[in-house]
């Protein structure tokens, strides 16, 4: 079952306490159309407290801040990420985070964003004396990936065999039976299932490939007015240091 926050104007949101706000007003509706936000188990951009559910990390406090400001009701689910891919395509007022923007994917959805930036790297057990030092230097191994994530999506278009997992927390566990010779997966969220697993000393990151921006990803439906004030807003948090200060608690 997945775990849901429902976060629509209530004192407590996604774990972080806000105030009460009015509605917005404008020509085109009294009431702002209330947001399904989908998102999924991946540390430290969105996760969920293992014993409340709540969910945090620094794209969800990003996007909880950016709701704020713009007084726009919401809720906030976690699903596996194949799912809440497909919602955020298919379902009108529907947006999947944190999701890498990718010119395969630009016609999908309207991008809000950039949340994060995220590097990809690839990981290798710490007792493997292969040393590869570039990507082309995996094209003779097997790379774990998983299911309808950009990086396994890129390596597969680049002609690489990848061997795609369920969840992404599968793989810190395949890689040390040899189920693949290698994985590649996001900077951070590959440190952290390493940690979190048990695997600290026993898996280490090689190098990183390529770097990414992650965004709010809207269904194609949204307008385009809705679209620039949702991205104004964030860059406002830039410009005033807030998106910096989410950034820096996960450091």
């Amino acid at each position: 079952m997945q775990k849901l926050i429902c976060c629509v104007f209530t004192a407590l949101c996604c774990g972080l306490a806000h105030s009460q706000a009015p509605l917005a007003t404008n020509k085109s509706q009294t009431h702002p159309a209330k947001l399904n936000l989908v998102t999924e188990e991946y540390p430290p951009f969105n996760m969920s407290e293992p014993m409340s559910g709540l969910l945090r990390g620094i794209s969800v406090e990003k996007v909880t801040e950016l709701m704020r400001r713009a007084k726009q009701p919401f809720s906030m689910s976690l699903y596996p990420w194949s799912r809440a891919y497909q919602m955020g395509m298919q379902m009108e007022q529907t947006c999947v985070f944190s999701t890498t923007r990718t010119p395969e994917r630009e016609a999908m959805f309207r991008w809000i964003g950039p949340l994060v930036r995220n590097n990809w790297t690839v990981f290798a057990r710490t007792d493997d004396k292969r040393n590869p030092k570039t990507i082309e230097d995996l094209r003779p191994y097997l790379i774990g990936g998983y299911q309808s994530d950009a990086v396994g999506e890129y390596l597969k278009q680049q002609g690489f065999e990848v061997d795609l997992a369920v969840a992404e927390s599968d793989n810190p566990r395949k890689l040390m039976l040899k189920r693949f010779d290698f994985w590649a997966s996001g900077e951070l969220l590959g440190s952290w299932l390493i940690r979190t697993h048990g695997y600290a000393g026993k898996i280490r990151p090689l190098f990183n490939f390529k770097q990414t921006e992650m965004y709010l990803a809207c269904h194609p439906k949204m307008a385009s007015e809705r679209v620039e004030h949702f991205n104004q807003i964030l860059r406002d948090m830039v410009k005033d240091g807030s998106a910096a200060a989410i950034e820096q608690k996960y450091r």
